[in-house]
């Protein structure tokens, strides 16, 4: 497993400190991935919503300065909850991007943060236009780009469903391209009652495309990957037995000690 920082955790930081200096602080820390997210890469990116563009030179350098970790694109982009052409600008822009910074395995997140009256249980649950991520996967996986989804109001079970039926009408190849990023988190606030680790060990293996660590202390946030209402141990025992070797990412909140944050983090996991 790959333990990794994400920049929106650096929110506070990036007023005043540059991306690059960021990261390589991460680095000394002990990150190995780092994950790149829309709205939080500094002078790596230009616009916001629809008119949001990756700015290929920076991030060009930005990852020749760093040729021993390794770096996955992630954007918010409402793909579930309405129609998507994968022939589009920004997609395009952003595959592009996502080839730039993942070198030999170009990854691409997409985060739709709409919210959701109830959990898709069966296939006839889920809205036609979330469907479209087949299109979208058979683009990314024309140019070799990893497509990961995440929505935090759908728990890991329906996105697994959404997923699988997507691979349906995939080849094999392309569907091999197509997977999750799952956070047990996220499921436990939204949902309870629900049991997120049962739900990510019945995932198949190569539906796991990229893992997200964080805590939360009764419902609220927690600055460390911790103890707390999950149970962050058992998760990487769960993975450790899946033999999950993808990315395993620290997705902590800003705050003003982060960085020492996501060393805790890293220290809580490896003890």
């Amino acid at each position: 497993m790959i333990f990794g920082a994400i920049t929106n955790s650096w929110k506070i930081q990036l007023n005043d400190t540059d991306l690059p200096d960021l990261v390589s602080d991460a680095k000394t820390r002990g990150a190995k991935h780092i994950e790149l997210r829309q709205t939080c890469l500094g002078d790596c990116e230009s616009g916001e919503g629809e008119n949001w563009r990756p700015v290929l030179p920076r991030l060009q350098a930005l990852v020749d300065s760093f040729p021993d970790l390794d770096f996955d694109l992630a954007m918010a982009w409402p793909c579930l909850t309405k129609k998507s052409d994968p022939k589009g600008e920004q997609f395009q822009a952003a595959l592009e991007a996502a080839k730039l910074v993942g070198r030999h395995t170009p990854h691409l997140r997409i985060v739709d943060p709409s919210p959701f009256d109830q959990a898709w249980e069966k296939v006839e649950d889920i809205p036609t236009e979330a469907l479209g991520v087949t299109e979208l996967a058979r683009e990314a996986a024309s140019q070799g780009v990893i497509l990961s989804m995440e929505n935090s109001g759908q728990p890991i079970r329906s996105m697994a469903l959404l997923v699988s039926e997507a691979r349906k009408q995939l080849s094999d190849e392309e569907g091999s391209y197509l997977g999750l990023c799952p956070d047990a988190t996220n499921q436990l606030r939204r949902f309870p009652e629900s049991d997120p680790l049962a739900e990510l060990d019945a995932v198949p293996l190569d539906m796991l495309k990229i893992v997200h660590f964080k805590q939360a202390r009764d419902g609220r946030a927690h600055p460390t990957v911790d103890t707390g209402d999950l149970d962050c141990l058992k998760m990487l025992q769960l993975l450790e037995a899946k033999n999950y070797q993808g990315p395993a990412i620290m997705e902590i909140p800003p705050h003003e000690q982060v960085l020492e944050n996501l060393s805790a983090s890293f220290a809580y996991l490896r003890s």
